[in-house]
């Protein structure tokens, strides 16, 4: 176990450098270091790679000749100083100090005088190397990312721009089926956790400040979960009826399907998922909140044959995107998405809803979601499959912000992140 936690979040960082996801990341390198530096090692790794666009290019102009890829973690650990004396409270002697000083625990001693060069002359000319940045170095976002936020979003742009670089809230979703949300609130403030009510779902609660969910009262008996508030919009917005059959055929980790199931316990929810390791949490959250499903593993594109056609009266389609409306919860967006990724997306999501639509029974709904704020994926996706459907039609939404083929909610500082919805409709089919 190594307790140098600048160490341990180069090391995570320098695993998103070459390709790798935060998420699967983060968890090894919190288990190195000792519990009281946890929430130091999360912040150093997201604060890093929430304002590598900016960073990024200073360190280049700070460099001599550029580092080798095989030293990753110490452009990493440089990276990781620049952000606490940009961007910390941490005093910059200390930031500098702790820095240089894991370069032994990385056991590349040899970066020890390049490190505490780098960094102190970044402290000398951080005024000069600032005015060197461009518009979108500036705002801490990647080149081709700025410009189709200035595209799609001319009038919104500045406050997506700001609300990607915030830190996220913690939001919470009390289920229904065991408190009401006044209750729940209680139960918080007597555990000494100040919250608010949000404003656009009735289950959704704002933590003032986040905490481990094994201290949130009744967590682990199922009273409550962690989801944004838009993400439950979804539940309100497909409200399926008594008895109803529902396919979630993008369903991990589960959040959306268990929130249908507490606010319609009756109705007959099948969630499925193409990753068959990603099921194991909706089974884990199904079985925390007391709530049942079919659990099935298969691919939306390619629907399992046992699913016979028109068979459910809604689905939700939760399509894999760019994640740019939910940057501010995953930052390394910035650095793993690429431009050419847009056009790939919107034919697998424009596949995957050609390859449920014949499982949705005449008269039913499907609710088309992504947590992306680009209109190739979004208006985009929905108008081109209306094109090519002549038993489609979109239904209108009172939510968000009306685009021209659904409606956007924002991202926002302090408030739901940033998804986009359209409720398709299938007509019913003519009297022969």
């Amino acid at each position: 176990m190594t307790t140098d936690t600048r160490a341990a979040a180069a090391q995570a960082i320098a695993g998103v450098l070459q390709g790798g996801s935060l998420n699967a990341l983060l968890p090894a390198a919190l288990e190195t270091v000792s519990s009281r530096d946890r929430g130091l090692l999360q912040q150093l790794c997201y604060g890093t790679l929430r304002l590598y666009p900016r960073l990024y290019p200073q360190l280049q102009a700070l460099l001599d000749k550029p580092l080798r890829s095989k030293d990753s973690d110490i452009e990493a650990l440089l990276l990781l100083g620049l952000y606490q004396l940009e961007d910390t409270r941490i005093p910059d002697h200390a930031a500098v100090a702790a820095s240089v000083g894991a370069t032994r625990a990385l056991k590349k001693d040899w970066a020890r005088g390049l490190c505490n060069a780098v960094l102190r002359r970044f402290l000398r000319e951080r005024t000069a190397l600032a005015e060197t940045l461009g518009p979108a170095a500036r705002c801490a976002h990647p080149q081709w990312l700025y410009d189709a936020l200035q595209t799609d979003w001319p009038e919104d742009a500045e406050a997506l721009l700001q609300a990607n670089n915030a830190q996220p809230p913690m939001v919470l979703r009390v289920n229904a089926q065991r408190a009401s949300r006044e209750q729940y609130l209680q139960r918080l403030a007597d555990a000494g956790m100040p919250a608010q009510a949000g404003a656009l779902a009735p289950e959704a609660i704002y933590l003032e400040a986040p905490a481990d969910v094994a201290l949130l009262p009744g967590f682990a008996e199922g009273l409550a979960s962690v989801q944004d508030e838009a993400a439950q919009v979804a539940a309100l917005l497909l409200a399926p009826g008594p008895g109803a059959r529902v396919l979630d055929a993008c369903a991990a980790p589960g959040g959306k399907a268990c929130h249908l199931l507490e606010r319609h316990p009756d109705i007959a929810l099948t969630a499925m998922d193409v990753d068959e390791a990603r099921l194991q949490r909706v089974r884990d959250n199904l079985q925390r909140l007391q709530l049942h499903a079919t659990v099935l593993c298969g691919d939306a594109a390619r629907p399992p044959a046992l699913l016979p056609a028109e068979q459910f009266h809604h689905i939700l389609v939760d399509a894999p995107c760019s994640a740019s409306g939910v940057i501010r919860r995953h930052p390394d967006v910035k650095l793993l998405r690429r431009p050419e990724d847009i056009p790939a997306l919107a034919a697998q999501q424009g596949a995957i809803l050609d390859g449920l639509w014949p499982l949705l029974a005449p008269g039913g709904t499907l609710l088309y979601v992504t947590c992306s704020v680009l209109e190739a994926e979004n208006s985009g996706v929905i108008a081109a499959f209306l094109a090519r459907r002549e038993d489609a039609e979109s239904l209108p939404l009172n939510v968000g912000t009306p685009r021209a083929a659904g409606n956007q909610i924002l991202p926002r500082p302090g408030g739901p992140d940033g998804l986009f919805f359209s409720l398709l409709r299938r007509r019913a089919k003519s009297p022969a």
